[in-house]
C-alpha cells in the first residue's frame, strides 16, 4: 500500500465498516513499518484496486489488524485466496500464529475464517460500537 492508494482504500473502508478508520489512521499504518505491513490487492489487467490487509508482526505473532475487499469482489474467492497467500507468506517469514478480530455477526468472514483453520479462542465483550457487539478472538497455529 502506498499513499496514492488510499483514496481507493478509504472508499473500501466505508463501504465495509459501520465505524471506518480515519485516513490518518492509514497514513499512519503506512509510516510504521515493519511493525505494520499494509498490501492491497489489485485486479489484472487494469490493476483495479479490490482491497487490501494490514498485518502487524509482533515476534513470531501475526495479527491481521484490517481487512476488507470492495463488495464487486466478494463471494468470489478472493478473500480465500489472499488469506491463503498471506497465512503461505507468514509461515514461510517463521510465524507461528495469527489472530485477528471479527464481529460476531459477521457469519460470512466467520465462515471464511473457520474454512482456513482458525478457530475461535475468545471473545472481547462490546468490542465494536453502532451496534454494540462483541469481538470474537480468532486465531490459527502456523507450525507445521
Amino acid at each position: 500500500m502506498r499513499e496514492d492508494d488510499l483514496a481507493s482504500v478509504l472508499e473500501i473502508e466505508h463501504l465495509s465498516f459501520p465505524h471506518p478508520w480515519h485516513l490518518s489512521t492509514f497514513i499512519g499504518e503506512l509510516g510504521n513499518y515493519p511493525f505494520s505491513i499494509p498490501f492491497v490487492i489489485l485486479h489484472s489487467p487494469n490493476e483495479r484496486l479490490m482491497g487490501y490487509i494490514i498485518l502487524w508482526f509482533m515476534q513470531k505473532e501475526v495479527q491481521i489488524s484490517n481487512f476488507a475487499l470492495h463488495p464487486d469482489f466478494r463471494r468470489k474467492g478472493v478473500g480465500e485466496a489472499v488469506l491463503r497467500d498471506i497465512l503461505d507468506k507468514v509461515t514461510k517469514e517463521g510465524a507461528s500464529e495469527i489472530f485477528l478480530e471479527v464481529r460476531s455477526s459477521n457469519c460470512a468472514a466467520r465462515s471464511l475464517y473457520e474454512k482456513l483453520g482458525f478457530q475461535i479462542l475468545g471473545k472481547k465483550k462490546k468490542y465494536y460500537q453502532s451496534p454494540v457487539e462483541d469481538a470474537l478472538i480468532m486465531g490459527k497455529n502456523l507450525k507445521r
